[in-house]
This record gives C-alpha cells, structure tokens and sequence, in this order.
C-alpha cells in the first residue's frame, strides 16, 4: 500500500467500521496488508491529542471538561461502535464484545466535542457490550463534571441519569414513557400504586361523586 493509501484506510476503518475483508478488495491487497497498515497507522493520531489552538492542546477527559468549564461552552457527548473480528474461542470475555444494539462483535470508543462537532477526546475502547452510560462513569465524567465550574453537556437518551448525577449538567431527551403522558395528559400507574389504591368490596355500591 502506498504512503497515501495507509492513512486512508485507516480512516475509513475508524468512520465507518469497515472491516479489514473489504479494505482489502478495495485496495486490491492482501487482508494481512491492511491489517499491518492500519496498526502502524493508528498510534498516529493518537500521538498528536487535540489542537484547539496553537499552543493548547488536550490530552485527557479532565482537561476537556476543564477548559469547556472555564470558556462556558457547550459539550456533546456520545458512543460510537466499530466492528471487529470476534475474538478467538478461549478467551473468557469473548461474549462481552457482543453489541446488543448492532448484533455484532464490535469495540466502543466514548467520543467528546464541543458544540461546533470538533473533535475533543476519544476515549480507550470497551467491548461492545458496555452501555455508554456505563463507559462515561467508567471514565470519571459524573466526578469531573461536579468539580469543574458550571458546563453544559448534551447527549442522546443513551445517558440518562446522568443529569441527575451532575446537578443537571448533563442534558438528555426526556424518557418516551414521561414525554407521551405529558402529551397525553395521563399518568402510568405503577404496581406499587396500584397495591396502595383501596379495591371496592365486591357488589358494593359507591357513589359517584358529581
């Protein structure tokens, strides 16, 4: 492969999760060529971190959270799956990398930007069964955004509770549940509501109230 053609594949593979099979036909080489290539390729980015500007550049979770905190910005926060091979047959963890959103084997990265879409901070991947809630705490987000001055992060439903957790830093669509009764106007009764609610005595009368 080419001098261009390696950081290329290696881009496609992380933005679209294109597997190694069909970077090969793509390229016209052997599967073993992308798969070198790609893993000399990836520790390059890695090594630069993020350039927000010429003379910062952030490195960690902490300092994203930081410096959003001290420019009153706006963060946006999110998970996103790449596919892998399935991992070989006697290792432990091997059904961990089972994703229950895409049904494949796949690895997951928590990905940070500020409001305009640019790229802040990846995260180390998890298996592909970890709940992006999960990851997120996993990573020290609830500790970090209590510390910080005041940021406001958005994030998709896949992160509620975490709101609560934050004091509210952390803004997420509300539940279907609680949006569709506030539409509708009525209200889910629970089983323990129901346990509480007295039943009539059965061939009782009772008065309607007018």
């Amino acid at each position: 492969m080419g001098f261009v053609d390696r950081p290329l594949a290696t881009l496609v593979h992380f933005r679209h999760g294109a597997t190694h099979d069909v970077l090969a036909c793509w390229f016209g080489v052997d599967r073993s060529t992308v798969a070198r290539a790609i893993g000399e390729v990836r520790p390059l980015p890695a090594e630069r971190v993020c350039t927000v500007s010429p003379d910062v550049r952030l490195r960690t979770l902490a300092e994203v959270v930081d410096r959003l905190g001290l420019a009153g910005k706006t963060g946006i926060i999110d998970g996103t799956e790449i596919r892998v091979s399935r991992p070989a047959l006697g290792r432990k963890d091997r059904d961990n990398f089972i994703s229950g959103k895409n049904k494949q084997n796949t690895v997951k990265a928590t990905v940070f930007t500020d409001g305009d879409g640019r790229l802040l901070f990846c995260s180390p991947t998890k298996p592909g069964s970890c709940a992006d809630i999960t990851h997120a705490r996993e990573l020290g987000l609830v500790k970090l955004l209590v510390e910080v001055p005041a940021v406001e992060i958005l994030a998709d439903a896949g992160y509620q509770g975490l709101g609560a957790q934050t004091g509210g830093r952390v803004v997420t669509p509300p539940h279907r549940k609680l949006e569709k009764n506030a539409r509708t106007g009525t209200r889910r009764c629970t089983n323990a509501s129901a346990r509480r609610t007295p039943r009539a005595a059965s061939g009782s009368n009772t008065a309607s109230p007018t």
